[in-house]
């Protein structure tokens, strides 16, 4: 029993000491930033094997972004999908080209990740290879 109180209290100085110095070092100020997805929208269709350019608005972009590394995944009746037609890019830079995958025809959206998810509106992925 003394064991475990001599661990317990190491463990709250130590927690103690550590808050005391994560408060001492101010940490500069960033904004989650969740860009709106402009392209694809409601009544887009998008071919299987194409490539297109999904955009969004950067114009409200704040000054310092938690997380300027964006990626896009496609998504379907809000589950997200393990594939990503996009990563590792810039998020103010307002646009990027992907290539469509070999799903089946459909509605989907895309989801846009960088701080946090927004979801393009609905759009058509059409398969020439799907029954």
């Amino acid at each position: 029993m003394k064991f475990t109180n001599a661990i317990t209290s190491s463990f709250v100085l130590v927690s103690a000491a550590l808050s005391s110095l994560t408060a001492a070092v101010p940490l500069s100020r960033r904004d989650v930033y969740a860009p709106r997805v402009t392209s694809p929208h409601n009544g887009t269709v998008w071919t299987f094997g194409q490539r297109y350019n999904v955009t969004w608005d950067t114009s409200d972009a704040p000054q310092r972004i938690t997380n300027p590394i964006g990626q896009i995944k496609l998504g379907r009746d809000n589950i997200i999908f393990p594939i990503t037609l996009a990563s590792n890019f810039s998020v103010l830079d307002g646009r990027i080209e992907v290539a469509v995958p070999n799903v089946d025809s459909g509605d989907y959206n895309l989801v846009f990740f960088g701080d946090s998810g927004d979801n393009s509106e609905v759009f058509t992925i059409t398969n020439t290879n799907s029954n």
